[in-house]
């Protein structure tokens, strides 16, 4: 008893213990954690990754290079993301139609099972943005009026004031931002796409990202999309001021003219 009390007073006994304990719960992790289900996962992925090089060989080696390293007629996607994938294959702008300007939106070629394989093999070539989970840009969790602030501010420049659109430099545009899916918008201003630059979340929050999607949404309803009749192309109150001034004053003076012109021919006649 004495021989114990004195190893109990030890000056290493806690850390004996301690490793001892540590050993014992590794020791039980290791017989009870759900390894079938992280290798089945480590599989899915892999297989995923397999797939995706299958339909980038075919599809998009040609301009992007065998591996992702690019050429003189696609740049190099390594490091790219899958949210960049998602959003360039998802919708239509790759692969590319014919060369030009800036890639059009158009129909999408692949099935979004096949765009998540692309974005797999992509991901893996290089660590990059990744697809956004639903919640991340969901517009009823965005703040309407904020995100109004927020667009006037980092997009109408080239988007318009309700994401219309306009006309760039060198036969380039802004496309128009109506009817576009949420999960489109967060991936664009989190990849920079063409020519557009890219808002990542220490430019732009993802709350400051959902809540300019929020006002996307606010502004593209039927209802309240233009509550004051025409929309005027959307171009905020100096287009609109122009419009009253060059037509509304103008209408004015046509009619004042003609008064005046009746009012003399009744005084002559």
């Amino acid at each position: 008893m004495k021989k114990l009390s004195a190893r109990r007073r030890h000056p290493l006994a806690a850390l004996v213990v301690l490793l001892l304990a540590l050993a014992a719960t590794g020791g039980l992790y290791a017989a009870f954690a759900p390894a079938g289900e992280a290798q089945a996962d480590n599989s899915a992925q892999s297989l995923a990754i397999e797939e995706g090089r299958q339909l980038y060989d075919v599809g998009c080696s040609s301009c992007h290079g065998s591996n992702g390293q690019g050429g003189s007629d696609g740049p190099s996607l390594v490091g790219v993301g899958a949210a960049s994938v998602d959003f360039q294959v998802a919708t239509g702008r790759m692969p590319l139609q014919q060369p030009g300007p800036q890639a059009p939106a158009k129909p999408a070629v692949y099935t979004q099972a096949e765009i998540d394989q692309l974005a797999a093999f992509i991901a893996s070539l290089g660590p990059g943005p990744a697809v956004p989970d639903p919640d991340v840009y969901d517009p009823a969790q965005g703040d309407v009026a904020r995100g109004g602030e927020l667009f006037r501010s980092n997009c109408s420049q080239c988007h318009n004031f309700t994401g219309e659109g306009g006309a760039l430099t060198h036969g380039k545009e802004a496309p128009n931002l109506y009817n576009v899916e949420p999960r489109h918008i967060y991936e664009a201003m989190l990849t920079g796409p063409q020519n557009m630059p890219s808002f990542p979340d220490t430019t732009l929050t993802e709350q400051d990202k959902r809540d300019i999607i929020a006002w996307l949404d606010e502004v593209n309803t039927s209802d309240s999309a233009q509550p004051g009749g025409f929309a005027l192309g959307g171009y905020g109150p100096v287009g609109e001021g122009l419009f009253a001034w060059t037509i509304g004053i103008g209408a004015l003076i046509a009619v004042a003219v003609w008064i005046g012109a009746r009012s003399t021919k009744a005084r002559k006649s």
